[in-house]
């Protein structure tokens, strides 16, 4: 799949703009704070309908504006997609073929895309939140069964722990139906999650031993703050973990257990990669971005767009090259840099454009 054009009005800086891609790579530079970013996120955005980079819609809308549309047009390999997305403090509106989505599942997944930024140089080294949120991004896109189940856990969740902050006496039985749903949508997550960094991790291996000239094997593991032996106890075992915790949750008036609490673990040659060097955290997460590309293709039947936020810089020659190696001839790339003098081995086929305080121009 590749995105052909697209269409910004109001996203951040840029107060009207369209601009066609080429299908291959596509590269835009400009000094910063001019709007490389926010070119780059604004593809994120009609993805996955947020930005990487805040939680809140209200920055994403250009100052004294009360809503931002975002158009793009997608070519799949059965033809070309119309995707559009409203934003005001109304809430956002998503369509596909000009028709209105009532569901963000049924959204997600029809445009697929990889980001590598800066900031996933922390995903190692930092907060397991940022490990929670990369598995989401990557599994919501290609099983859209699993936002359903996490959005209902998540929901099941709030309930849960604002009844346990609010009850002045807990009613053990209303507790009891809350802790039902909560192991059955619970264990749902815990479950794709498994079988997703499973597969991802047999993937990022590949790679990463390629990178390392064969020196050094990757492996992950999926920490669940609910103990199984068996994928098929885990929902047994999370309720009755629960009944256990109980007085803790009553005390501590919140969830102590559950996927919210679950986290990532990654090993270089067997040993812990938190310790280990930049060099290896950079060629870490470079596996693992090509390995998205590999395990998304795997399962939708199409590679994902590529975006590449100011990362090069951040690469030596020898991972750059494996960078654009593992880059598929059919996977559209975008990649935003201050300058191209640091960029080795770019294909002459690219499209090149300059990003001027809010305006882009093709050169």
């Amino acid at each position: 799949m590749w995105i052909e054009k697209i269409k910004l009005t109001n996203y951040r800086n840029y107060q009207e703009l369209e601009t066609k891609f080429s299908s291959k790579l596509n590269v835009f530079v400009g000094q910063n704070a001019q709007g490389k970013t926010n070119f780059l996120e604004a593809i994120y955005f009609l993805s996955l309908t947020r930005s990487h980079r805040t939680r809140s819609d209200k920055e994403l809308i250009r100052f004294g504006q009360k809503e931002l549309h975002v158009l793009g047009i997608l070519n799949r390999v059965n033809g070309k997609v119309p995707l559009e997305i409203t934003l005001s403090d109304k809430g956002r509106t998503t369509k596909i073929n000009h028709l209105k989505q009532s569901k963000l599942s049924d959204y997600i997944g029809i445009m697929t895309v990889v980001l590598f930024a800066p900031e996933d140089l922390q995903l190692v080294k930092g907060s397991p939140s940022l490990r929670r949120k990369f598995i989401d991004i990557d599994l919501g896109q290609i099983k859209p069964v699993y936002l359903a189940d996490l959005s209902n856990y998540n929901h099941v969740l709030k309930q849960r722990n604002s009844y346990l902050k609010k009850a002045d006496k807990v009613d053990s039985d209303f507790l009891s139906v809350l802790d039902e749903q909560l192991a059955d949508y619970g264990s749902r997550v815990i479950r794709h999650r498994f079988d997703f960094i499973h597969d991802l991790a047999k993937e990022a291996d590949k790679h990463h031993f390629t990178i390392s000239n064969q020196k050094e094997q990757l492996s992950i593991s999926y920490l669940s703050s609910v103990k199984f032996d068996d994928k098929t106890d885990i929902e047994k075992n999370f309720l009755s973990q629960l009944q256990k915790n109980r007085q803790r949750d009553i005390f501590k008036k919140n969830t102590g257990l559950g996927p919210h609490r679950d986290d990532l673990e990654f090993f270089i040659n067997g040993m812990n990669a938190g310790f280990g060097s930049q060099g290896q955290l950079r060629s870490l997460i470079l596996s693992l971005k090509l390995a998205e590309i590999e395990l998304i293709k795997s399962v939708t039947g199409d590679y994902p767009i590529l975006l590449l936020d100011d990362v090069m810089s951040e690469l030596d020659n020898h991972r750059q090259t494996k960078l654009l190696e593992g880059i598929k001839e059919n996977v559209q790339t975008f990649i935003t840099t201050t300058s191209l003098e640091h960029l080795q081995q770019l294909p002459e086929d690219l499209k090149l454009f300059t990003i001027h305080q809010g305006e882009v121009s093709e050169d």
